[in-house]
């Protein structure tokens, strides 16, 4: 499909956006530019400030049918540019990965990983999939930091995965861009200088993030020192968001997700699907995207986005850091 088919489509979405900002009333002209699909929400870690990890996902577990992620794609193929492979959970746990790297081919794609399913054979697949980047976390620079939140965890497994991506990306001249992604807290705030060495000699990309706090116990326990990668501020006591969470979010009109078992979710804030805008078994992309219910979320979002449970958390408008 053409470039500037999708370019115009990127250019529609982009300003019904800002028109209903100003409105403050929803309009949505086009599809999503970005969509990030759930391959699975199985995951072998336990991490504490994880929905999922920390047993507090309701949802029930499973894996995304390769005959539904194909007809999702073939709708969406004229309009979108980015496919995310991943939301909750462990994407190469899936036991069809590859299949759904081979059907992503024509979109600029993105897995997310822990890093412990990267062994020889699967770092030289990965190099030549196609994939245009793979994002490794790697959350502490010794064992004791990284498997203080990377509960059940190998420290060393995950960077040797790391080494083994770059050794092929290089190998076979791969297009394949590497990110270690460094989930900054206070067992590991003082080891940026050491991921950033690291980061350097593996020729990838890093991306320090913010970490979010689910658990009461969680903010004295994980919150970092530094400002800079604060997602929250304490308050006689009490932690709050940064944000000033203003009644605007491009996610609902640039980046949906798509569950394992075919729910359409607003934005990747909705861990538990409490926001269901329909299934995709049931119903095309188009008209759920177009939907009263999607409707309804956007307009509710524009007027009072404070009373929606799910953005008390979101990083949107903090400019301090990535995420």
């Amino acid at each position: 499909m053409s470039f500037f088919t999708r370019a115009l489509n990127t250019t529609k979405i982009g300003c019904s956006y800002l028109i209903s900002n100003l409105q403050g009333k929803a309009l949505v002209v086009g599809m999503p530019p970005a969509i990030s699909l759930e391959l699975t929400n199985n995951c072998n870690l336990r991490c504490p400030e994880c929905f999922n990890g920390s047993g507090a996902m309701k949802r029930k577990k499973g894996f995304m049918e390769l005959a539904l992620f194909e007809r999702i794609v073939e709708e969406l193929r004229p309009y979108t540019f980015h496919l995310n492979l991943y939301f909750q959970g462990e994407p190469m746990l899936h036991p069809g990965f590859y299949k759904f790297l081979e059907k992503s081919k024509e979109f600029k794609t993105t897995v997310s990983t822990n890093g412990h399913f990267i062994d020889d054979h699967a770092a030289e697949k990965i190099a030549l999939s196609g994939l245009n980047k793979l994002i490794i976390s790697l959350d502490g620079m010794t064992e004791e930091s990284y498997r203080a939140y990377r509960v059940g965890g190998d420290f060393k497994k995950v960077i040797e995965g790391i080494r083994l991506i770059s050794l092929n990306i290089k190998k076979y001249s791969s297009s394949l861009k590497l990110v270690i992604q460094f989930l900054v807290n206070r067992h590991n705030e003082d080891q940026i200088p050491q991921i950033k060495k690291l980061a350097k000699e593996a020729n990838a990309g890093l991306k320090l993030k913010s970490m979010q706090v689910i658990t009461k116990d969680g903010f004295e326990k994980w919150v970092p020192n530094n400002r800079r990668f604060k997602r929250y501020e304490e308050i006689e006591g009490r932690y709050n968001i940064r944000s000033k969470l203003p009644n605007r979010c491009s996610r609902l009109w640039f980046r949906p997700v798509v569950a394992w078992d075919g729910y359409l979710l607003p934005c990747c804030f909705d861990k538990d699907g409490n926001y269901r805008m329909g299934n995709l078994y049931n119903s095309s992309f188009s008209d759920l995207w177009n939907g009263p219910k999607y409707k309804l979320f956007r307009n509710n979002l524009l007027s009072d986005r404070k009373s929606i449970d799910i953005c008390s958390n979101c990083c949107s408008g903090i400019k301090s850091f990535n995420t």
